[in-house]
């Protein structure tokens, strides 16, 4: 329907203006006032809480993503647990190596206490596999890309800015939403490898269920620590493949260089580089105990990350 604008003369032919798009909408509704969030999600067809809107709107677009990541990981980790009880390590690596080399500390997830052909280093093997990895860097390029960059891009980020919604609010409850979304998958990871510790007699003689709450904690450290320096690419990026592409290289450069530090004595300096290095599931499970001094350097790459984006998305210019 057309209409006429304020001022236009009586009889003139009236002006058909276009309204925001599906993702317009979505995002009008985020930031609307108390009064009419109701009414603008309801135009939008997406439900989304007055309180905290930015934030629950980022868990709605992404709830799909999680129940799939979070059904994948219990999956996998349940198949880890019935690989352990069904070939013991011992018989694994019977007839070939009873002690893997160095370098296999990298996939065991350990600094060099606990071997690959062990309880605990089969069971930390799954929570450092490439399955679990990717998972955590889906949730993680998913969510960073959809602080900033993915709004600028589609050109909705205008729509949030004339609303009142500072930079700060913006950043702050996007990346709530990026740390709760790492927070359930790691917990779902946990829950299942808790579940075949309570099941598995061997498994509870090597390892506690303390152990396994703290691996659990260092998985979302890692998590956190890669989320860090993404949202900064994201709030100076323009597009969201930037995001993914920066998501990409820090998880498997980090975890490439942790290794190539564990098989090469020469280089072992870079391993200190490594998030991944900070990073030892099988000890924790082994010793029952969260390495604190580990937890802290993580937590404080994200939360340099997180400074460092909202220094630049304070400064940047966010017109697509």
């Amino acid at each position: 329907m057309g209409r006429r604008s304020p001022g236009q003369p009586e009889g003139a032919p009236a002006v058909s203006t276009p309204g925001p798009g599906r993702e317009g909408q979505a995002a009008l509704a985020a930031v609307s006032p108390p009064d009419r969030a109701g009414l603008d999600a309801g135009t939008a067809g997406r439900p989304v809480r007055a309180r905290l809107a930015l934030y629950w709107l980022a868990l709605y677009r992404r709830r799909r993503m999680l129940v799939a990541l979070t059904i994948g990981m219990v999956a996998f980790e349940a198949l880890i647990i019935v690989i352990t009880r069904t070939i013991p390590p011992e018989e694994m690596f019977a007839g070939s190596i009873r002690q893997p080399p160095s370098a296999f500390r990298a996939f065991s997830g350990s600094s060099g206490a606990v071997s690959l052909a062990s309880y605990p280093g089969l069971v930390g093997a799954g929570l450092v596999h490439p399955f679990w990895i990717a998972m955590q860097l889906t949730v993680v390029g998913s969510f960073g890309a959809a602080a900033v960059a993915a709004d600028v891009e589609a050109g909705t980020i205008e729509l949030l800015m004339v609303r009142p919604v500072s930079r700060a609010r913006l950043l702050a409850e996007r990346t709530a939403a990026l740390v709760t979304g790492s927070l359930v998958v790691t917990a779902a990871a946990t829950a299942a490898v808790a579940a075949g510790v309570a099941v598995t007699p061997r498994l509870r003689e090597t390892m506690s269920f303390a152990g396994v709450a703290a691996a659990g904690v260092l998985g979302l450290g890692l998590a956190l620590c890669i989320a860090g320096p993404v949202l900064a690419v994201s709030a100076a990026g323009r597009h969201r493949g930037q995001v993914v592409g920066a998501t990409i290289v820090f998880g498997a450069v980090g975890f490439a260089i942790n290794f190539i530090a564990q098989a090469w004595p020469t280089v072992s300096f870079l391993r200190f580089l490594s998030p991944f290095h900070y990073y030892a599931p099988a000890d924790a499970l082994v010793s029952g105990t969260l390495p604190l001094g580990s937890v802290a350097v993580l937590l404080a790459v994200f939360v340099v990350g997180v400074a460092a984006a909202g220094w630049l998305l304070a400064r940047r210019d966010l017109a697509p």
